[in-house]
């Protein structure tokens, strides 16, 4: 079938019942639900762009497995320019939903699949990568979004998995069956879980002897039976259950506990049960993947942050302000930095024998040790050139008010010839973009902790290269 519209996308999604909670209460219809529907007019933004003329051609492709035109977020990059059109589709998205897509998640399970079940079959015989294939043209074929099931609750962290008091805390295959396998588990910090069709579950560490049950992937519906997604909170959710004071009025991110209690899993979408030496491979290439994905996406938030300080700038009267003007320029940078190492870990990537490409994980790791340290602060200069009134402004219904609306907007006026409800509705979109903890948090945390950054790039770097060159000029000869 075709690609998917916006429309048939939220279609596609009516047709799931997934099990979910909110506030203590069963959501029976998630996809009107205001508190989530945010979230997937963020994710539908990709179907979105992939019907505009000016995206269609950046956004479709041709499949290699299906010979048929598909949305790039069902396709693990067969070449530098599918990686490179990974990082700049994240870019126009990020600014284009100031928030996350959710849908580069599923992506990068994919493509680290692909490379993944194929180097597993190569060293045990098994058929993971057959397996896998079905699945990437069922996904292909039906234009569906996967969610990445990867980062389990942990328990005690100084213990393995197998050594946890409660075995649960890393989700874990329980029985196998002649037909599939039984697991039971949770994942947390689920970005868009309910905005996805299928859930991708990948281990979310290195596994070691005694963790084979551990060292499990596969594939499952959003609604299977036992699946149960508990959306958490958000440091601004009760205003979009009340339609007030959104400031982002279209998208918005929510992100789900997602408990598996005792899933059944045909051996169909099976991808790894048991093989320890592949868990560390699998996530590790997930990983890499996500932060060349952070690269792309949060240049492009970074982007409307630069316009909504600009704007303000307008109906503040600074917009000649030189320190202001320096601050922009440094938001700039920031973002530019962040789209530049991505684009470069996609220009170094690599074909492996799979036939995907995969990154220069240490360019992308890069990428995202300066992403958690410099969103912060480009967050704290869109504030800064804003004002203060990001703190504490009055609520819509104030300014509905007939008896104080007319005083406020008379004192909110700003710059002359600026609409005064356009100063506000600005105000509030800093303020969204500033707080929505669901999304500032996981600038530093989404895909791994900064510490797994920094290990990364020290694991994978060629040390002893940057030894040769000093030796070398230093005159030092070894034998």
């Amino acid at each position: 079938m075709p690609t998917k519209t916006f429309q048939e996308y939220i279609e596609s999604l009516r047709k799931l019942k997934p099990t979910a909670y909110m506030f203590g209460e069963n959501i029976e219809n998630v996809v009107d639900n205001p508190r989530i529907r945010g979230g997937i007019n963020a994710t539908g933004a990709t179907y979105e762009l992939a019907s505009l003329e000016k995206y269609r051609e950046l956004v479709i492709t041709i499949s290699p497995f299906t010979g048929e035109r598909v949305n790039r977020f069902t396709l693990p990059p067969q070449s530098i320019e599918d990686l490179v059109a990974r990082v700049k589709i994240n870019r126009i998205l990020g600014a284009y939903v100031g928030t996350c897509h959710q849908r580069c998640t599923g992506l990068d399970c994919l493509s680290a699949l692909s490379i993944v079940t194929f180097d597993t079959d190569n060293k045990y015989g098994t058929h993971y990568y057959d397996r896998f294939l079905d699945f990437l043209k069922y996904m292909q074929k039906n234009d569906l979004t996967a969610n990445a099931s990867v980062t389990d609750v942990k328990g005690d962290r100084s213990l393995a998995p197998h050594e946890q008091p409660d075995k649960d805390l890393y989700l874990r295959v329980v029985e196998k069956r002649k037909d599939g396998i039984m697991v039971k588990g949770a994942k947390v910090h689920q970005t868009g879980s309910l905005s996805a069709h299928e859930l991708i579950v990948l281990p979310t560490r290195a596994m070691g002897k005694g963790d084979e049950d551990y060292a499990i992937a596969f594939a499952t519906p959003a609604d299977t039976k036992g699946v149960i997604h508990v959306v958490g909170r958000n440091s601004l959710d009760t205003r979009e259950i009340e339609g007030v004071d959104c400031g982002n009025i279209r998208y918005s991110k929510y992100c789900p506990t997602v408990i598996y209690d005792e899933v059944f899993v045909p051996w169909a979408r099976v991808f790894m049960c048991g093989e320890i030496d592949f868990s560390g491979e699998l996530v590790g290439r997930f990983s890499a993947f996500h932060r060349q994905s952070h690269g792309g996406c949060k240049s492009g938030k970074i982007d409307a942050m630069i316009g909504a300080a600009l704007m303000m700038m307008d109906y503040n009267g600074t917009s000649k302000v030189a320190h202001l003007r320096e601050k922009i320029v440094d938001m700039i940078t920031t973002a530019e930095t962040l789209y530049g190492c991505s684009l470069a870990a996609s220009y170094e990537g690599k074909r492996e024998p799979s036939g995907t490409y995969f990154i220069n994980s240490v360019l992308a790791n890069a990428s995202k040790i300066h992403e958690g340290k410099e969103l912060a602060e480009c967050i704290r200069l869109m504030v800064d050139i804003t004002g203060g009134y990001v703190a504490d402004l009055p609520s819509d219904r104030d300014f509905s008010n007939p008896e104080v609306g007319g005083l406020l907007k008379k004192y909110l006026q700003g710059a002359a010839g600026m609409p005064v409800e356009n100063r506000i509705r600005m105000l509030r979109l800093v303020e969204k973009m500033a707080m929505e903890s669901a999304d500032t948090i996981s600038d530093i945390h989404g895909g791994g902790s900064p510490a797994a950054h920094r290990l990364t790039i020290l694991r994978e770097s060629d040390l002893s290269y940057r030894k040769n060159c000093a030796k070398r000029l230093a005159g030092i000869e070894e034998s």
